[in-house]
């Protein structure tokens, strides 16, 4: 969660090889599941070829590993970072659907998913399923949110507002992404700061979107400029993108 792409990328390719000669058993199977799906986020999702073969092989994997659990997070994680993203809408609608059909009990794939899902909703332009979707996410993370504030694999309260930030900004409602990123604010560890950013992007979104394209442009870059570069991730750099083009697309 604290390092940028260039470092996790180092580090799991190793661990990747290591695991590779140990893939007996299904447990081994469904931990390099989870790290082919870190390793695929570290590709931004506009390289449709690289990042969605290695949610591929992490779904595949998990599959092997027979762990229900696994093959839902698996899923569920692509499809949100692709739709976080805006890259590959259709891989992540595909992704979402697979984690929903194979278990509906809630559970933190599941929320992943269905965040995913609102998300290429509201890329779209389907505000009503976008809104819809987002409130299933809430009853879902009432269930299940995180304690741990820091591991990818968890989703504390300020990450799930970190999502409805963004999708309150994408769908043009200001109040709802204003409090969003208050409700992040108040508990985000000092430790994550390109979450932060994050945040402060969202706010250039939504400048750009309101019509202020030149000055929502400025918010976003001053935001990322803060961050020191090797904390940079590929999904900052798609939401500066974002911003630029104004229209959430």
């Amino acid at each position: 969660m604290s390092l940028g792409a260039a470092e996790i990328q180092k580090r799991l390719s190793h661990d990747l090889l290591v695991l590779q000669q140990q893939l007996e058993t299904p447990g081994a199977w469904g931990i390099a599941a989870k790290l082919m799906t870190l390793y695929g986020k570290t590709f931004p999702g506009s390289d449709g070829a690289k990042a969605a073969n290695w949610y591929r092989l992490a779904a595949q994997a998990a599959d092997r590993s027979r762990d229900l659990d696994a093959r839902v997070w698996v899923r569920g994680r692509a499809a949100i970072a692709l739709g976080y993203e805006g890259a590959s809408l259709g891989l992540a609608d595909a992704f979402a659907d697979q984690a929903m059909d194979i278990d509906d009990r809630p559970s933190l794939g599941r929320l992943n998913a269905v965040m995913g899902k609102a998300h290429a909703a509201a890329i779209r332009g389907n505000d009503e399923q976008a809104w819809r979707l987002a409130r299933e996410g809430r009853r879902i993370f009432d269930s299940v949110g995180s304690e741990d504030q820091t591991s990818d694999y968890a989703v504390p309260f300020w990450r799930m507002n970190v999502f409805l930030s963004l999708l309150a900004a994408r769908l043009g409602n200001e109040n709802e992404a204003m409090r969003a990123q208050d409700a992040a604010l108040g508990e985000l560890p000092e430790s994550l700061p390109r979450f932060k950013t994050h945040l402060e992007m969202h706010r250039g979104l939504m400048l750009a979107r309101s019509g202020d394209e030149t000055g929502g442009v400025a918010y976003a870059r001053s935001a990322l400029d803060r961050l020191p570069p090797e904390k940079h991730s590929l999904t900052l750099r798609l939401l500066m993108e974002e911003v630029r083009s104004g229209n959430g697309h």
